[in-house]
């Protein structure tokens, strides 16, 4: 059974900074797109970072470009997401995501195969 654990999260003022981690266990796969998506309130779900764990290539929504980095240890199977320069926009819930058939690095949140439990970010200006 494939399990993913996140941590991290909370409530922070703009400027700051925020780590989230997602450990992922029983994965059957070698290689697959690991990363977070995340939903705002009265808002769609959009794709915020994701990381190949075969060569770790990796894709950023345009809005956490220069702020937000993906990082994956393969040897524990989780991967981190630093969240520096932390706006109101980005208050959302972030979803820990597994991608097991993607042939190219990109979001595609109706083909996720495994979902963690979500952590909350909080920005208040």
């Amino acid at each position: 059974t494939v399990r993913l654990e996140e941590s991290g999260g909370g409530s922070v003022q703009t400027g700051e900074s925020l780590n989230l981690s997602c450990a992922a266990s029983g994965i059957p796969y070698d290689t697959y797109l690991m990363g977070w998506y995340r939903q705002a309130p009265g808002k769609e779900r959009e794709g915020v970072a994701l990381i190949y764990s075969g060569d770790g290539s990796t894709i950023y929504a345009n809005s956490v470009k220069g702020r937000f980095t993906i990082s994956i240890d393969n040897v524990k199977n989780t991967v981190y997401l630093q969240m520096n320069s932390l706006k109101p926009e980005d208050t959302a819930t972030y979803k820990c995501a597994i991608d097991t058939t993607a042939e190219e690095v990109r979001f595609r949140a109706n083909m996720i195969d495994y979902w963690g439990q979500g952590a909350q970010v909080s920005v208040s200006s």
